[in-house]
């Protein structure tokens, strides 16, 4: 087959839950067929996959929201730009505009086309762009009926399309388990860590104001915090008013993927605050890496259906004082969920993710 998946970020340049299964399932599949990106310039190639670089690469965000302009100028290059010669498209369902300008492809070469949802917002879009919000709800619907082949990485996200008529897929995201295995821990040991992109959504204040509340009964406790993004100055800045400098510590994003997994295996449990996730890879990297997980119990949160609550983690009421509580109980359980944690993340292989995603384009291509 030839496959060609659009998506305007790539990794390793860009990093972020989309590009990153992109890329693991892409070099997988690559194989025994041969994979396009159509995507923007980030400076680099990748050995396995064959980029098609349309355009620039520009910010992917303005302030703490994707750019719309920078959706409408991928669209206009995926639109004008690209060289179409493929057997299946695979378009991302972020940032939205592109997959109708790979619709147009799509009819013109009578070349089937398979949408990839990390998320569906439906009435989010009014809290995300006020009264604009109405805007963004139409065209997700509308882009719901561009094609009949759709792809959920969530069970949350494939029960939001239901929800809509279109039923999709379930492949979710994955981890190399296997690699994961192989990494030592580091001789410093954390108490806590977080690790994700500094913004709003991410809600790290919450987690600093429950350690706030440990540090009475752990004065020692050791925090890391890896990530990069708008909300770090206010961030520091909230670490120094919660008397908290001793205890978080914050590095920037890795470019070493598995020092990010020493950084985890160093740790005791791994909190993932967020009010909104499409899915939550790094909670399967914490799991594979004998790591607890604590998310919050927001309707938007999909890294929820990853944990079983009291078995690999737990799933916290969104305050601090709970969150507080859970984070004590995991550090007292100690290495106790160590192998539950293993066992859950283990099924989520990238070899078995991309033999699902092979399957699904065989039975676009060729009929069940």
């Amino acid at each position: 087959m030839r496959i060609a998946y659009i998506y305007d970020a790539v990794y390793p340049f860009v990093k972020g839950g989309v590009e990153k299964r992109v890329y693991e399932i892409g070099t997988r599949l690559s194989k025994k067929h041969e994979v396009h990106w159509i995507s923007l310039d980030w400076g680099g190639n990748i050995p396995s996959i064959k980029l098609q670089k349309v355009g620039r690469g520009v910010s992917l965000y303005s302030g703490q929201r994707r750019s719309i302009r920078e959706a409408l100028y991928f669209s206009a290059k995926v639109l004008l730009k690209a060289k179409w010669d493929y057997d299946i498209i695979d378009c991302q369902q972020f940032p939205y505009l592109p997959c109708f300008s790979s619709k147009v492809h799509s009819i013109l070469r009578n070349v089937p086309m398979v949408i990839t949802w990390h998320e569906i917002w439906k009435e989010y879009w009014k809290k995300y762009l006020g009264n604009m919000g109405a805007i963004g709800i139409q065209i997700e619907k509308l882009m719901s009926r561009l094609t009949s082949h759709h792809v959920s990485v969530s069970k949350l996200t494939q029960k939001r399309l239901r929800s809509i008529g279109i039923d999709s897929a379930l492949i979710p995201n994955g981890i190399d388990f296997k690699r994961i295995q192989r990494v030592k821990k580091l001789p410093q040991e954390y108490d806590v860590i977080f690790v994700g992109r500094l913004i709003k959504e991410k809600n790290v204040d919450l987690l600093l104001r429950a350690i706030k509340l440990i540090k009475d009964d752990v004065p020692d406790l050791k925090v890391l915090i890896i990530g990069e993004g708008p909300e770090k100055y206010r961030l520091l800045t909230l670490v120094s008013k919660l008397e908290l400098t001793e205890n978080v510590k914050f590095i920037s994003f890795l470019n070493d993927y598995e020092k990010l997994i020493a950084y985890l295996k160093s740790s005791k449990v791994f909190v993932l605050p967020s009010k909104r996730e499409g899915f939550g890879i790094i909670v399967l990297e914490a799991n594979a890496s004998g790591v607890p997980v604590i998310t919050l119990d927001y309707p938007l949160n999909a890294s929820r259906d990853l944990i079983t609550h009291g078995y690999n983690g737990f799933i916290s009421p969104p305050n601090p004082s709970s969150l507080a509580e859970y984070i004590e109980l995991s550090l007292s359980l100690g290495k106790k969920f160590k192998r539950n944690c293993i066992k859950n993340a283990r099924r989520y292989d990238w070899d078995n993710i991309t033999q699902l995603t092979e399957r699904l384009y065989e039975r676009v291509l060729y009929g069940s």
